[in-house]
């Protein structure tokens, strides 16, 4: 599978891409208008952070009791409840004189709700387009992801001035519905990936299978850590810029575009596995001029340059794919995915609590420069487990040899 048009003639693609673009919108246009409506109402950036980013710190509970789940329910059943669920969560915050404390219960709760539906759409799309697509189609979703955000933000931006956050709030519903529907509509019924029922104990020896590998150790910390603190600087643009907050997050989702485009679609493969390392180094450095507290105009070149450097996270997947066993593809993404939010909404947490003992652009720095710091500090243990025999990497996450005679086992 070699061109985007080779992608978008597979069944299923298409209907399990627009449901994304639909979620996308919706997650960041109810995620501006939260943080607004939260900041309005508490004048506290680290409040505004966490309803934000927040709900990710769901994802760790969920990382280590529902995550087997993301092998072992139906797909478009699983894709479909959790839009919806995001559809009455999200409608319930929009309620007038909804209480702040409540707002954050909610978030929460669907945050754990979220927490095994990376691992379900993931794997998903590695089912559908197998391991040698699986790198384009992440980098259409990336770039998606990217334009919608971009669209996402700016439109919400107008909306909350224009209409009010609650309102605003109303509409994403609406959008997740729309999610619901599409994947509803245009999937296929399909099994479940593994067999057998969901289980803390199987998650938990599961995350143990894959934690075996170091490469895989490493790569899940570049995956979740450097990237994670950045997003935690984003999380303060509503703090840092109240009323130019949008422009912000609209031109760092350009320079994501422009990452995933560049990564996915241009690079060759050799070139491509040598520069996970300076991406990341290229994610945390423009967010140093924030010490300097720049103007608007500066302070959306350094965003949008520095999101350039999220297409290192391409990369990293590209070669955790390639380690995993396809019975544990949801399990193995998913916990990528859950780990990455996590660490957003701990990044978004201490980005919010620096801010609050100092200013949203001295905490956006203290960020990066821990982001460039472990950046550096895991890149030896990377380089070590490329030039690793590869015969001795996968079977370190593979069943014991007496046990591989199912494909289903622990």
């Amino acid at each position: 599978m070699r061109s985007y048009s080779d992608l978008f003639r597979t069944r299923e693609f298409t209907p399990l891409f627009l449901s994304s673009c639909f979620k996308t919108a919706a997650s960041t246009v109810s995620g501006l208008a939260l943080a607004t409506l939260v900041y309005r109402a508490t004048d506290s950036p680290l409040l505004s952070a966490l309803s934000m980013f927040g709900p990710s710190l769901a994802q760790v509970v969920g990382a280590t009791t529902l995550l087997s789940a993301a092998d072992r329910l139906p797909p478009r059943a699983t894709v479909t409840g959790i839009a919806l669920a995001f559809v009455l969560g999200t409608a319930a915050m929009a309620t007038p004189g909804f209480p702040i404390w409540t707002i954050f219960v909610l978030l929460l709760l669907l945050g754990l709700v979220q927490s095994f539906g990376g691992g379900v759409l993931w794997g998903l799309l590695n089912e559908i387009l197998a391991k040698e697509g699986y790198l384009l189609g992440r980098s259409v979703f990336n770039m998606m992801s990217g334009v919608a955000q971009i669209t996402g933000y700016a439109t919400g931006g107008v909306l909350v001035a224009l209409l009010s956050p609650r309102v605003t709030l109303l509409l994403a519903a609406a959008l997740y519905l729309a999610s619901a529907l599409t994947a509803r509509l245009g999937l296929t019924r399909r099994a479940p990936r593994a067999a057998g029922r969901p289980s803390v104990a199987e998650t938990w020896r599961t995350n143990a299978r894959l934690w075996s590998s170091p490469e895989l150790r490493t790569l899940y910390l570049l995956l979740w850590i450097p990237n994670g603190l950045i997003v935690g600087c984003e999380s303060l643009y509503v703090s840092y810029a109240p009323s130019r907050a949008g422009a912000l997050f609209a031109c760092a989702a350009f320079g994501m575009f422009v990452g995933d485009v560049t990564t996915g679609r241009f690079l060759p493969p050799r070139v491509r596995a040598r520069l996970g390392i300076p991406f990341l180094l290229l994610l945390a450095t423009p967010y140093l001029l924030f010490a300097l507290r720049p103007g608007i105009g500066v302070a959306a070149a350094a965003a949008a340059v520095a999101s350039i450097g999220f297409g290192a996270s391409l990369i990293q997947q590209e070669r955790l794919v390639s380690l995993i066993p396809d019975e544990l593809s949801g399990h193995a993404l998913g916990l990528h995915t859950a780990g990455m939010l996590t660490m957003q909404g701990v990044s978004a947490a201490l980005a919010g609590g620096v801010a609050q003992l100092t200013s949203s652009g001295t905490a956006m720095t203290v960020l990066a420069v821990a982001s460039i710091a472990v950046t550096l500090t895991l890149a030896p243990s990377l380089l070590r487990g490329r030039i690793a025999p590869r015969d001795r990497q996968r079977p370190e996450v593979s069943a014991p040899r007496e046990r591989q005679s199912g494909v289903n086992s622990p």
